[in-house]
């Protein structure tokens, strides 16, 4: 007995190491600031398939209406129109039930709100090497920030979270859409063309330039058009993610007249990512990932507006994750604008590259301080403490310590130790089991 087509069953000790990354998935983006969420896995059906979704919408699994009869079922097939009979439908990602989480709880939340999602999507499509039908998701997200800071912070998070999980040699291509559309209307290519041009552009690392061209001729695109996208390929050449992030760099492997707004932003989410993930910025290790422009990354989501990334593997012919920015979404929801970006990482094709250690115990720990120990020495012994790779949670000491230790055993803390005003570091402290 097998499992649905496009599923899978897990055994213990592949759940284990399933759990395990994601736990230091968890981790590393807790780390830089974002708070996890939960929403259900169903969503209304006519949200699911309101045009925010791009071509997952058709591979929605839907859930018929309760209470239907053959009679419903017959009309249905009759009139050739099956929308009528589903009400709900599982979420083929997390990006859209975010958007109307956020619309529901705006209120509650801060004004620039980081999001985790980590949880399973389902999507109704021929399964293959690498792609299921159920599958976990890894989303990150920033919303309320209008400016290169989301993406700066998303790419540098996801990285991290890479290095956490031993993965290197990676890369994250970089690119805008609005410089794609910039670049096809230099081009002469109309509008209503754009969204055909691009899937066939998305192929140009697999069938080179003269494939593209040869297509886009097939397909009956404006040879004037065609024409100049063959000169321009031409003179900056099709090697795709290897140029560098100066403005120069990216304007030159672009026609002339495309948005230097655009070009100048996307200049700095690089120049700034890549400082941080090859410089050891702040003192840690550095990613063992680079972040390059890309000129023609394409990604087929309909929804984003802006910066677009994605995560290569040299060793393999298909991205590890990607995202961008989605400003249009929350709207579609809330009635005004709301910039958001996000980002995720495709769990299931990194689960099976890494090679985890065995899962330690985490060691977390109390520092139970005196009223009048100085705030600056107590942040002091909690960061040292936290570089060694421990939890640790900061309590000040009250008459009822018992209750206190109580408390913060029930939450998962082994250990603690006091601080007072005469503590001056870390080998000073006494640890005591809280059990």
């Amino acid at each position: 007995m097998t499992p649905p087509r496009g599923m899978r069953d897990f055994l213990p000790a592949e759940k284990a190491r399933r759990e395990h990354a994601l736990r230091i998935i968890r981790r590393a983006y807790a780390t830089y600031g974002f708070d996890e969420i939960e929403t259900p896995v169903v969503e209304d059906y006519d949200r699911l398939h309101a045009g925010i979704g791009g071509d997952n919408e058709k591979l929605a699994f839907n859930v018929l209406k309760r209470g239907l009869t053959a009679d419903d079922l017959s009309r249905a097939a009759e009139d050739g129109d099956v929308s009528s009979l589903a009400d709900l439908g599982l979420r083929y990602d997390l990006t859209v039930p975010l958007a109307r989480f956020y619309a529901s709880h705006r209120s509650d939340l801060p004004p620039v709100f980081r999001s985790i999602q980590i949880a399973p999507v389902w999507r109704a499509e021929r399964p293959q090497k690498g792609r299921y039908r159920q599958f976990v998701q890894c989303d990150i997200d920033i919303i309320g920030e209008a400016g290169p800071l989301a993406e700066i912070e998303l790419i540098t998070a996801t990285t991290a979270a890479l290095r956490e999980l031993g993965l290197t040699g990676t890369r994250v291509r970089i690119n805008d859409r609005r410089l794609l559309i910039g670049m096809l209307d230099a081009f002469g290519f109309a509008a209503d063309d754009h969204a055909q041009v691009l899937i066939t552009i998305d192929k140009l690392d697999k069938v080179g330039a003269a494939g593209v061209i040869a297509e886009l001729r097939e397909r009956g695109a404006p040879s004037v058009a065609v024409d100049a996208l063959e000169r321009h390929l031409a003179a900056t050449g099709d090697e795709g993610a290897s140029r560098g992030f100066d403005e120069d760099s990216i304007r030159a492997a672009l026609p002339v007249g495309v948005d230097p707004a655009a070009i100048a932003t996307l200049a700095e989410i690089g120049l700034a990512a890549d400082q941080v993930n090859t410089s050891g910025a702040g003192g840690i290790e550095t990613s063992g990932s680079s972040v390059v422009f890309d000129p023609y990354l394409v990604r087929g989501m309909g929804y984003y507006t802006g910066p677009i990334f994605e995560i290569e593997h040299p060793d393999l012919g298909y991205s590890l994750g990607g995202g961008g920015r989605y400003d249009g979404m929350i709207g579609r929801f809330l009635g005004q604008d709301v910039p958001a970006a996000g980002f995720s990482i495709g769990f299931e094709r990194i689960v099976d590259l890494i090679d985890l250690a065995d899962d330690a115990e985490e060691s977390a720990a109390v520092l139970v301080y005196d009223r009048d120990v100085e705030p600056g020495r107590l942040v002091a012994l909690k960061a040292e403490l936290a570089g060694e790779g421990r939890r640790i949670r900061l309590e000040q000491r009250v008459k009822n310590l018992k209750g206190l230790l109580d408390r913060v055993g029930a939450a998962g803390f082994s250990e603690f130790a006091f601080v007072t005003s005469e503590t001056t570091g870390v080998a000073q402290l006494e640890w005591r089991p809280l059990a």
